[in-house]
């Protein structure tokens, strides 16, 4: 038998139940029994297969899913972790990412407010509430993130810097100059039926999957993504919705003057 963590977390049993039957699709020509559940610490998601196919099954879910690392030990395997952010700490000024390490202990990984300034910010002094505002930085956001400090049995926590991934999708968003709205926990093909249903998927150009139960929809040029939520939200309403504006993140950049000022 094989067991896996899934780069997932299930806030409810409904989400646990959508992955149980999306495996089971997937593997239907597969001699392969499955079981999932999400009892491990923090809402992480595993699968238990078993069967002469089980590593036909094991390499699919690593390719197309993704694992948790579970240990330290096999973190130490990742150059690049990927985990949802737990808290956006202000007393400390730094943000918390669970990548789903929880055996013997749940360790974290922090990434510093100096490091999310010299990364987002060019150095600037601006506090963690508002490069997370600008840049929709919120609870139960996928992140990925690079450690920058050793890991090894002894630590309370990873010290960590965003991933070059993930700052590419930031500046390439702001740059982009259109609006996008962020919806954390719901299924993309809910997602779709809530646009079709609504006629919004005529304001919506792209839908990027940011994990299974979070999405990133880009707006239309002159299409505010705010003015969405309240529309989608009566469909979705165990969702979180962030908003990321790009010309405001980026109007952020030239009043600290990474850049020069935007032409009206």
């Amino acid at each position: 038998m094989t067991k896996l963590t899934l780069l997932v977390k299930a806030s409810n049993l409904g989400q646990v139940k959508q992955i149980d039957e999306l495996l089971k699709t997937q593997f239907t020509e597969l001699d392969v029994e499955i079981e999932v559940s999400n009892n491990t610490a923090n809402r992480w998601v595993q699968v238990s297969l078993s069967g002469e196919d089980e590593n036909i099954a094991t390499s699919y879910i690593n390719k197309e899913i993704g694992t948790c690392p579970t240990s330290l030990e096999n973190a130490k395997k990742y150059s690049v972790l990927r985990g949802y952010i737990s808290k956006l700490d202000l007393t400390k000024q730094e943000l918390s990412v669970d990548i789903g390490i929880f055996e013997p202990k749940i360790v974290l990984a922090t990434v510093p407010l100096a490091i999310l300034q010299m990364q987002l910010a060019e150095g600037r002094k601006v506090d963690l509430k508002k490069i997370a505002e600008i840049y929709g930085l919120v609870e139960r956001s996928p992140l990925s993130i690079k450690p920058v400090s050793p890991i090894t049995e002894e630590v309370e926590g990873l010290q960590a810097e965003l991933s070059a991934e993930q700052v590419e999708r930031l500046n390439s968003w702001q740059q982009s100059l259109l609006d996008r709205l962020i919806i954390l926990g719901a299924s993309l093909d809910k997602i779709e039926n809530v646009l079709e249903r609504t006629r919004l998927n005529r304001d919506v150009i792209e839908i990027e999957t940011l994990g299974m139960f979070e999405h990133a929809l880009t707006c239309k040029l002159g299409t505010n993504a705010a003015g969405l939520v309240s529309i989608v939200g009566r469909y979705l309403r165990n969702s979180v919705f962030v908003v990321f504006n790009a010309k405001k993140s980026l109007d952020f950049l030239s009043e600290q003057g990474v850049i020069p000022p935007l032409t009206q």
